[in-house]
């Protein structure tokens, strides 16, 4: 048994360095979920479900990841909440700072780069602004119209970080997830295998099946088992 176990271990380490070599050079659409639910290491979760996120037809969006997929494919969710409060991942700017503008190279560097919060008052963003420049209204404004900043509607003098193009796959997240919790529970015991249930397709959503899964198995509405013929996936019971 020990050796089965050790065995098992080394796959999963070899998986995870081959991940970090070849990156998005594989072709991860063949690798099923089954294959890559879970890591041991926060960045190669992140890499793979960057080279996983689906693509979306007439909406120009950056890959995103949500914390509760990271959650569902790492044991250790204090751990997963460390990593990213170092890392905290930027790469949905990098596009915008390449166009030359100051204000953006500003904004990643005085504001994401420090500011762990999902919002900011509008005095400590123009305090944090002006580590790299002076700054203008017009700054703020052209943060707002690129999608990174959400003025809040109680308070106009706060505001959410937000992701460029990000509105309608929001409302796709939130339908696919009524759906697949929908589909489990019209399924008999209430439960699926997961070979099956991540080749289906979802009407509501332009997220694919594999997204939902790890995001609602790391919010705690799904579990998996392991069964004699493969991984299941089980409604949770509240």
């Amino acid at each position: 048994m020990s050796n089965i176990s050790e065995s098992s271990k080394a796959r999963k380490r070899r998986r995870e360095a081959e991940i970090e070599v070849d990156g998005e050079e594989n072709d991860s659409e063949t690798i099923s979920l089954e294959d890559c639910l879970t890591f041991s290491d926060t960045l190669a979760a992140l890499r793979m479900m960057r080279a996983q996120f689906p693509h979306i037809d007439k909406v120009s969006v950056q890959p995103f990841i949500l914390q509760s997929q990271l959650y569902s494919s790492l044991k250790d969710r204090t751990e997963v909440d460390r990593e990213l409060e170092i890392d905290h991942v930027i790469s949905r700017f990098e596009e915008r700072m390449q166009c030359g503008i100051e204000v953006f190279q500003w904004f990643k560097t005085h504001v994401i780069d420090c500011k762990l919060e999902p919002s900011i008052g509008h005095q400590e963003l123009c305090t944090l602004l002006s580590l790299g420049g002076k700054v203008k209204d017009e700054d703020i404004s052209l943060l707002m119209n690129a999608g990174l900043l959400n003025r809040q509607l109680i308070d106009p003098n706060m505001y959410w970080f937000a992701i460029p193009s990000i509105g309608s796959v929001l409302k796709g997240i939130s339908q696919g997830r009524k759906e697949l919790i929908s589909l489990l529970r019209r399924s008999r015991y209430k439960e699926m295998m997961m070979s099956s249930l991540q080749k289906k397709r979802l009407r509501f959503s332009s997220l694919d099946m594999r997204f939902h899964i790890r995001d609602l198995i790391g919010s705690g509405n799904l579990r998996t088992v392991q069964s004699p013929t493969g991984l299941l996936v089980q409604l949770s019971k509240h």
